[in-house]
Order: structure tokens, then sequence, then C-alpha cells
């Protein structure tokens, strides 16, 4: 059967990319483009069983919820969002009208970018240090990026189950920042610069010894094969997920 996309963001950068790649894609159909101004209602969204959502941080969240009560399922590539917006996600999927419906939201859709945070999850517990800098074109609006703060969040979790202490760091004075921000008790560092696309540096270290894991996405065309990926799995689920990494098997 061929799944009906609507796309949110669709004049941007990212959203025009989408647009064309769930036209080519086989077994899909774009049936509306909506961006900045434009009503998400039924009549708007044209039928479309599955919404794409690539806005910005201010409006995402409302607009999922909009895409909820329209009884769409929802793919999310905007960044920006903590646990307390997903958590009134989760409470919004869980009444009566909402029942059968499913969000995937993903701080990345590239599969280097999944495994780079894949892996420095799995390392993190055997490294003294670790800090992420994350490095983007100066037109991106949030920093620091939502795959940076998702890639320290899941190396604070697992330093935390393997009884890990804080990350050492005896710096007193710090008036400007130099240090980045912390996430977590993660330091993660952005670089805004023209010529970048998107990019992810984890480094850990123990002495003698380091570890750098890196992503590098030159192109937005990276992302789209994670996009059609969950475009085509998010019916078959219910309520949030969160992470494209919940539909790719990393077990192996």
């Amino acid at each position: 059967m061929t799944i009906r996309v609507a796309v949110i963001g669709a004049a941007g950068r990212m959203g025009s990319t989408v647009c064309g790649a769930v036209e080519q894609a086989e077994g899909m159909e774009l049936v509306a483009r909506l961006d900045a101004g434009d009503e998400i209602s039924p009549a708007t969204l044209a039928s479309a069983r599955v919404a794409v959502d690539f806005t910005v941080p201010d409006v995402t969240e409302a607009n999922v919820h909009a895409l909820l009560d329209a009884g769409l399922d929802v793919v999310v590539g905007t960044t920006g969002w903590d646990e307390e917006a997903y958590d009134r996600v989760r409470e919004h999927l869980a009444r009566p009208q909402a029942e059968g419906r499913s969000v995937l939201i993903a701080p990345n859709f590239a599969l280097s970018a999944v495994l780079a945070m894949s892996l420095a999850a799995k390392a993190a517990r055997y490294f003294e240090s670790a800090e992420v800098i994350e490095l983007h074109h100066p037109a991106k609006v949030d920093a620091p990026s939502g795959t940076a703060v998702a890639t320290a969040r899941r190396i604070a979790a697992a330093r935390a189950e393997a009884g890990l202490g804080p990350v050492p760091d005896a710096t007193e004075s710090d008036p400007d920042g130099a240090r980045g921000a912390v996430v977590d008790g993660v330091h993660v560092h952005a670089v805004r610069l023209r010529g970048l696309t998107a990019h992810e540096e984890i480094v850990l270290g123990n002495p003698g010894e380091q570890l750098t894991i890196r992503t590098d996405c030159f192109d937005r065309s990276s992302f789209m094969p994670g996009v059609i990926l969950a475009v085509r799995e998010v019916g078959g689920r219910t309520g949030l997920t969160i992470g494209l990494d919940q539909l790719i098997d990393l077990a192996g």
C-alpha cells in the first residue's frame, strides 16, 4: 500500500530534500508540502498517513500535537527537544483519540551518526574522560546540536551505569565559557563555520591513550535513507520512539 506523506517545513533546506527523497521512494506519495504560516489540518494534509517535520525548535512540538490531532503518525528531525517535551507527547499519545498513533523523534538520521552515538555509549564506560565536539554550518539556529546533546546523555548514562564518577576537570575559572556547555556532566562544544554541513567528534581519554570517534556528513542527502526508513517503519509502532537506532539492529 502506498504511504501518503506530508512534509512540514517543506521550503527549508532539509524539508525540500525530504520532499525530493519521498517523491523518488518506491511505495510513497508526497501529498502535502506545508511551511511557515500554513495551517496544519486534515484539509491541508490531503489524507496523508505520515508527516515528516523538519522545521525549527520553536514550533516543532506544537506541530506534532496538531498532526496527532489530525490522525497522522509523525517522524521528526527537528532538534531542541527536552524530557518535558517528550513527556507531553507521550501524554498526548496516551489519549483515546490518539490510540494507535506513533511518533518517532531522531536527533540524526545519518547512519554514520547513529553508529557513532552507539559506539560512544559502549566505549564510555571504559574511559576516564569524554567530551563531544559538534561542527555545523553557520545557518543552524540551535546549539549545541540535538545529536551532540543525545550523544552526551548516552555517554553520561553509560558512565553512571558503570559507577564512574565525574569526568576529571580542574578548571576553576572560565568567565568566557571556553569549556563549553555541560550536558549531564559531559562537556559539549559547538563550532559554526562556513563550509561545514554536519559533523561530530567524540573524544575519549585514559592515561596514555585516546579514542576519537568522528562522523562527517557532507550533504543533506546522507540523511535521506534514514528518513525514508523512519517513514516506512513509524506506522508499525505505537507511542513515542526516540532515535533511529531503535529501528536498526546494532546488537551485532
